[in-house]
């Protein structure tokens, strides 16, 4: 088993490194004279687009030559973003308001996915095993839940679920499990229940799993989850990189929406779930621009269940 790591420890970390390094990334060219940039991304159904646009050529069209490095989450986006390891990495908004309030100075420079804003048609949902007695989000007090990443948008979404319930959110015990293995975490007892997002929300229900909270949803319909950062320094000295970045990203966002299929396709070229199971999971909304109150509202239920010490300044985090 990995060894648990929070995204507080991490950018702990990154702080430091931030604090005895520069830029860091960019700058190299490839032998079609292109911009080399590398991203870090989570194999999941919300990094679809940044594949999608890969394939298609849309960086290629702003000449950047992309790739794409897998990562667990925030916990291990940030940090190499910080260090230099990735000029860019897609992360939840909740990653990005933790590293603000730690001090590092990250900034979205665009959308990456959002809530299909549909209570049983949404990518997110908490899931428990077959034969379960936990019916609902009340139902987690006192029980331990996977999460893929500690004190960020999982935990805080689930506690804000189970106390909209009538639950005690302080009484609930995480655990750090990764999205793919979260299936076979359910199956095996290993937890209680699950935060799942697709494409393996679908397969944990094919193995028998009940969703017992759309987590997102009941936050908010209008949910922001993640998108793409960096450092403010990239955004001030290699502005028109990343303008270039934007316009390529925005354009996978807008095609992917207007092609689910394609979307589909693609997730079963960077994950290894099979084509029934693509066919049947629910896809995010694809969308480049931010909804400031949702993130807001996120920001409010992070400072009361203790992920951060002072609301977020939406201002330095969005574009």
């Amino acid at each position: 088993m990995r060894r648990p790591r929070t995204i507080v420890a991490a950018l702990c970390a990154a702080a430091l490194v931030l604090a005895s390094c520069g830029g860091g990334g960019g700058g190299e060219k490839s032998a079609s004279g292109n911009d080399k940039l590398t991203v870090g991304v989570i194999p999941i159904v919300d990094t679809a687009p940044i594949w999608l646009g890969k394939d298609k050529g849309f960086f290629k069209d702003e000449g950047i030559d992309l790739e794409l490095k897998k990562t667990t989450g925030g916990a291990a986006a940030v940090p190499g973003v910080v260090n230099g390891e990735f000029d860019f990495a897609f992360g939840n908004v909740m990653s990005l308001m933790v590293a603000q309030d730690q001090g590092l100075p990250l900034k979205f420079v665009t959308n990456g996915t959002t809530s299909s804003g549909q209570a049983g048609k949404d990518f997110s949902g908490v899931v428990a095993p077959k034969g379960s007695d936990i019916k609902s989000p009340k139902d987690l007090e006192g029980k331990t839940v996977g999460v893929n990443n500690l004190k960020n948008i999982g935990d805080t979404t689930v506690r804000y679920a189970v106390e909209a319930d009538g639950g005690d959110p302080s009484k609930i015990k995480f655990s750090e499990v990764a999205f793919p293995d979260a299936p076979a975490a359910l199956s095996k007892g290993n937890v209680d229940a699950a935060w799942v997002l697709e494409p393996f929300l679908s397969k944990a229900v094919a193995d028998g799993g009940t969703v017992i909270s759309w987590n997102y949803v009941e936050l908010s319909p209008k949910l922001d989850i993640a998108g793409y950062f960096t450092k403010n320094q990239k955004i001030s000295e290699d502005a028109d990189l990343v303008k270039r970045f934007q316009s390529a990203m925005n354009k996978s966002l807008e095609y992917s929406q207007e092609h689910p299929d394609e979307v589909r396709d693609i997730v079963g070229t960077y994950t290894e779930m099979d084509a029934k199971t693509r066919g049947d999971m629910v896809l995010p909304k694809f969308t480049p621009d931010f909804d400031r109150a949702s993130a807001q509202q996120l920001g409010e239920a992070a400072v009361k269940y203790g992920t951060l010490k002072k609301a977020p300044d939406l201002d330095k985090l969005l574009p």
